[in-house]
C-alpha cells in the first residue's frame, strides 16, 4: 500500500467570531508549516490585542499529522485549547493554528459556556476557510557535470519535477521536488547517471 501523500489544509488566514455575554471570542486561523511560523503569529496577535483576556489556540503540523499542541492560556482546563483542536480535528485539517482571542465582558460563562464559545468560534473561522488538497514533497538536490544537463533536464521534464532552485556557474547545481509516492522511481531514474551526485534534503 502506498503511502498517503496527500493532506488537507485552509488555503489563506481566516476569522470567526462567537459572542456570549459581553464577551468577545474572535478565532484567527492560519496556514502554517513549523512552530515557527505557530510562534511569529501568535506574537503578532498577542501585539494586536493586547487588551484581551486570553490567547488561546490549537495546531497541528505535518502530513501525518502527529505534531499538535493545546493552550487554554489561563482559562480552565480543558475548556479552550481542547475545543479549538476538535474542530481541526472534525475537518481532518493539518498544518494549520488556530487562536481564539477572548475579551472578558464580565459575566462568567462557566466550564460547558467556555467549551461552547471556544468551539463556536474555532467552528466559524473554518466555516469561512477555503479547504484544499496538497500532496506531500520530498526534496533533493543534484549536482551533476554541464555534459549531462539535456539528461538531467529530461527526467525534470518526463517525470514533471518542479525545480525550486538552480545554479549553473561552477558546475550545476539543481533543487527539486517530487511527491512523495513518486519518488522512488525518480531517485532509480537519476541514480542511472554516473557522476551525478543526489541528495535527500527534506520532506513536507
Amino acid at each position: 500500500m502506498l503511502f498517503e501523500d496527500t493532506y488537507l489544509t485552509i488555503a489563506q488566514p481566516c476569522e470567526g467570531l462567537f459572542k456570549d455575554k459581553g464577551s468577545k471570542f474572535i478565532a484567527f486561523a492560519y496556514p502554517v508549516s513549523s512552530e515557527e511560523d505557530v510562534k511569529k503569529r501568535l506574537a503578532d496577535l498577542r501585539k494586536d490585542h493586547f487588551n484581551a483576556r486570553h490567547h488561546c489556540y490549537a495546531f497541528r503540523l505535518g502530513a501525518d499529522k502527529q505534531a499538535y499542541r493545546t493552550n487554554d492560556d489561563g482559562e480552565p482546563k480543558y475548556t479552550a485549547g481542547k475545543p479549538i483542536f476538535g474542530q481541526i480535528q472534525s475537518k481532518d485539517l493539518t498544518n494549520i493554528l488556530i487562536v481564539v482571542v477572548r475579551y472578558f465582558g464580565g459575566t462568567l460563562l462557566g466550564v460547558g459556556g467556555l467549551i461552547t464559545a471556544y468551539k463556536q468560534a474555532a467552528a466559524d473561522a473554518l466555516e469561512h476557510a477555503v479547504i484544499i488538497e496538497k500532496t506531500v514533497n520530498e526534496f533533493y538536490e543534484l549536482s551533476f557535470d554541464y555534459l549531462q544537463m539535456s539528461e538531467v533536464m529530461k527526467i525534470i521534464k518526463d517525470e514533471d519535477l518542479e525545480q525550486i532552485q538552480q545554479n549553473f556557474e561552477l558546475g550545476c547545481k539543481l533543487v527539486f521536488s517530487v511527491r512523495k509516492n513518486n519518488s522512488n522511481k525518480v531517485v532509480e531514474l537519476f541514480n542511472k547517471i554516473s557522476n551525478l551526485e543526489l541528495k535527500y534534503l527534506d520532506t513536507k
